[in-house]
């Protein structure tokens, strides 16, 4: 059976509709719960795709992240192995890493809450984009940023930062932003994320008041592009 290893730094950031669409295509799904004490597998193995979810620790240092290095070794890995993969928020930073740009804070502060993307003309040809209409507002959760690797194709920007998904070869790709997000997304982030965000100028009103609508409208976009990458994954289509 196809296997896709699921990277999970904190409890509330799981897979969520990434691991709905993995499921659709019977993907066995290999949760590495790192924040309970996970090992993450220095290689990727006999896995056939990998998903590194988002966490409030920072990609450039080791304080606070005792599997960075290996994160980032499995993620150099299956770069070089083609094996398809997925980063998300963090999980786009250590992509970003693992491919040879620079992660760093964000000089425009952090970016919290429902806000639009725009595409670029390049999503016209990617295997997961295609056919979206821009802008889309989307869930953002982050204060880092990262250069884009030399060689990606940029895919999305935002008013306060340019880079904002990007694909790396054929089959990597990199989300700042949390397309993952359902209703038990949003109240989970906010149980435990909330009072962060609040200390950082982001009341929780302003996330939870706008989330249904966002979320109803969202959901096709985020329904097509996850069940695109989990396509890939386990029918070898893309």
């Amino acid at each position: 059976m196809t296997r896709c290893l699921v990277v999970q730094h904190l409890e509330p950031e799981k897979a969520y509709l990434v691991a709905e669409a993995l499921e659709r295509h019977h993907v066995e799904l290999d949760v590495c719960r790192v924040y309970a004490g996970d090992a993450v597998p220095p290689e990727v193995g006999g896995y056939d795709a990998v998903v590194v979810m988002g966490g409030s620790m920072s990609a450039t240092t080791d304080e606070g992240f005792p599997s960075r290095r290996s994160e980032l070794a499995m993620l150099r890995g299956a770069l070089d192995g083609q094996v398809p993969i997925l980063g998300i928020c963090l999980g786009a930073q250590l992509l970003a890493a693992a491919a040879g740009a620079a992660v760093y804070p964000g000089r425009q502060g952090v970016e919290i809450g429902w806000k639009p993307i725009a595409l670029s003309a390049n999503t016209a040809a990617d295997p997961l984009f295609r056919g979206v209409v821009s802008p889309l507002t989307v869930l953002h959760w982050h204060g880092d940023t990262f250069d884009l690797p030399a060689g990606a194709v940029h895919l999305a920007s935002s008013e306060q930062y340019a880079n904002q998904a990007f694909r790396f070869g054929a089959r990597a790709w990199g989300l700042q932003f949390h397309l993952e997000v359902d209703a038990q997304a949003v109240t989970a982030f906010l149980t435990d994320l909330g009072d962060a965000a609040a200390a950082r100028g982001v009341p929780r009103r302003a996330i939870e008041g706008p989330a249904a609508k966002v979320l109803a409208a969202l959901a096709p976009t985020g329904r097509t592009v996850l069940d695109r990458f989990a396509a890939i994954v386990g029918d070898g289509a893309g």
